[in-house]
This record gives C-alpha cells, sequence and structure tokens, in this order.
C-alpha cells in the first residue's frame, strides 16, 4: 500500500449508498413492472424504442435504465441498453429461470414495514409486529407461494437429484410446503413417489395447483392447518421441511423435529433447507442478511449455523446430519438420518 494510499481520508460515499440503498430495491420492482428487461431482451435497446412498449415516459426509461447500469442490472454502449448474464437469465419474462416475480414478495408494504425502526427491533430482540410472520393463514404466505416458485427451482432440482430414489415408490412428506415444488419436484423425478404437503389451507391452494401443472397432482395430497398440530401419519421415507425452522427458536424446533422423527419410518431421512452461516456467522452474506429479517418479522427466530441444528436434531433423536451446499441456489441443505 502507498503512503498516499494509507494517507487517504475516510471516504462517506459507502454510508450514501447504504442510506438510499432502497431505492436500488424499488427501482428493481418498478423495472420488472414496466418489463424493461425483456423489453430489450426482445431488441427495443433504446429509450425512444423501450418507451411506447412500457407505455412509459421516455425520459424516465432513460435515467432508469442509467441508474440500473451503474448498479449491474443492464449495460449500455452509446445511447443503446443491453442485458448483462444475471439479467438475461433471471430477469427477462422469456426466460426459462425467469424470477422477477420475487419482488411480488420481498418488497410487500407488510415486509418493509418490519424494518421502519430497526433499532427498536435490536432493543426488544424481535419483531414490533404483534403477530409476526407466522400468524395462522396469514395472506402474506400465499403470496409467497405464487411468487418463490422461480428463486427455489434449483435448489430442489438439486435435492430431487439426490434423494429422489427412482424406481423406489417411496413417502415424501413437505412440511410447511408452501408452493409445493421440493416435494412437486421430487414426484417429477420419481413417478412412484407419493407427496402430502402439510399448510395453511389457503397456501396449499396454490400447491396444489403447481402439482397439477406439473402432472403429478394423482399423487399429491394435502393437510391443512399448523405443523404443530396436524397428524402427519407414519412411515414417510423423506421428510422436507424448507424454509420453517428459521422462524422459531432452538426449544419449538427441536419439539417439531421430535414429532418429524415419529413421522419416518426406519431408515427415513428428514431434509431442511435453509440459509444457514458459517459458524462465526459472516458468510455467505445472504444467510447473514437472513438473521437480521427474521430478527425483524419473528418474535424468536434467527439463521442457525450448522453446528446448531446439528445440535438440535441430536436432540430431537437423529443419529446424524449432513451439510450439502447445492450447485444452485443461494440456500444450504441439511440431511438427518433417523
Amino acid at each position: 500500500m502507498s503512503e498516499a494510499t494509507a494517507a487517504a481520508p475516510p471516504n462517506p460515499v459507502a454510508i450514501f449508498d447504504a442510506l438510499n440503498a432502497y431505492i436500488v430495491s424499488r427501482a428493481l420492482q418498478g423495472a420488472i413492472k414496466l418489463n424493461l428487461f425483456t423489453l430489450i431482451g426482445e431488441g427495443a435497446t433504446t429509450p425512444a424504442a423501450i418507451a411506447p412498449r412500457a407505455l412509459a415516459n421516455e425520459r424516465g426509461v432513460r435515467i432508469l435504465c442509467d441508474f440500473l447500469t451503474i448498479h449491474g442490472f443492464l449495460t449500455k454502449k452509446g445511447s443503446e441498453y443491453g442485458l448483462p448474464p444475471v439479467s438475461a437469465a433471471f430477469l427477462n419474462r422469456n426466460s426459462p429461470a425467469y424470477m422477477g416475480s420475487i419482488a411480488d414478495f420481498l418488497l410487500t408494504d407488510s415486509h418493509f414495514d418490519n424494518f421502519k425502526d430497526v433499532a427498536g427491533v435490536v432493543r426488544k430482540g424481535g419483531t414490533l409486529n404483534a403477530e409476526g410472520n407466522v400468524s395462522p393463514e396469514n395472506p402474506v404466505w400465499v403470496e409467497f407461494a405464487k411468487s418463490m416458485v422461480p428463486i427455489v427451482a434449483g435448489t430442489a432440482e438439486g435435492i430431487a437429484k439426490l434423494l429422489a430414489q427412482p424406481g423406489r415408490a417411496i413417502k415424501v412428506l413437505d412440511i410447511a410446503a408452501g408452493h409445493g415444488m421440493f416435494g412437486i419436484t421430487i414426484a417429477r423425478h420419481n413417478p412412484q413417489a407419493q407427496i402430502v404437503a402439510q399448510d395453511w389451507k389457503s397456501v396449499l391452494e396454490v400447491a396444489q395447483e403447481n402439482a397439477a401443472k406439473s402432472g403429478v397432482a394423482a399423487r399429491f395430497r394435502t393437510i391443512p392447518g399448523s405443523a404443530f398440530d396436524v397428524d402427519f401419519g407414519k412411515d414417510f421415507d423423506l421428510a422436507l421441511i424448507p424454509n420453517f425452522f428459521h422462524h422459531f427458536d432452538p426449544p419449538t424446533n427441536e419439539k417439531l423435529m421430535r414429532k418429524i422423527h415419529a413421522a419416518l419410518g426406519p431408515g427415513g431421512r428428514a431434509v431442511t433447507v435453509e440459509f444457514v452461516p458459517n459458524e462465526d456467522r459472516t458468510e455467505p452474506p445472504p444467510s447473514v442478511t437472513f438473521a437480521l429479517i427474521m430478527l425483524a418479522s419473528t418474535a424468536h427466530g434467527d439463521a442457525y449455523t450448522f453446528g446448531e441444528y446439528e445440535k438440535m436434531f441430536a436432540n430431537a433423536g437423529f443419529s446424524r446430519s449432513e451439510f450439502h451446499q447445492p450447485p444452485m441456489g443461494i440456500e444450504q441443505v441439511i440431511i438427518s438420518y433417523k
């Protein structure tokens, strides 16, 4: 490091950027609503070409596109905009990997409201919302089920390739199934798999629609109600628990995992899909961030490390647990053996 670099005064630009970060979220959401990425992918690459197709103002399009360019969501050469690989893959509606729908869930007013007073959340040690996000039949989970299919597709495929066991008749319990895609993907990979999905009744209606679209409705049944109260049944080969444990404290998770243990048959496995930070909670960034999301939106939730999950699951009766990082997706997978 040169003396000039070492002597450079601190620059407040990172603070300015952080305090304006919400603008990036809202701008990206606006661009998705305007179909900017799709229109550019289809060849409308200048503000003059984009504006009439987006039913928007030309100057507004130019300003928004420039903003998206500096944040890496667009490229620019002269007056023409293009799609970098990440936007072409995930923000162009013509791409099979399109995931723009997740903005509908992640940027709901109720989600933003959880962060209006982070100091107050930290003082309390949990959400300032009286009900949190796990209240019965909360409509936010219907929006979740409708919006999040694209972002879980890669992880669901990875789990299915690992555990679907084509050619063997298996029973799969999908707890807090939401969109149902983890169980549905296993059913697509294994024509002899039977799926039982549990969640709130209104949410399961979305999962049933997805099962029908995937051609597995005949092997897909539901159990409406709370995971803590309903009867799961017995002798399951797999129990899927996607994105659920992070809402609760360890004793509550152990209680549910004991119930799952009892529902599994001999040699059964429980499959946990979660944001799992490393042991010192500094990596990976999405998992570390998720801990703050849980602090602001739940009474006792957290992003737990593998060591913490391993202890919870051992206390619930599981003999061992394995950590897996799927090749796609931003979450991690833990497989626990009865």
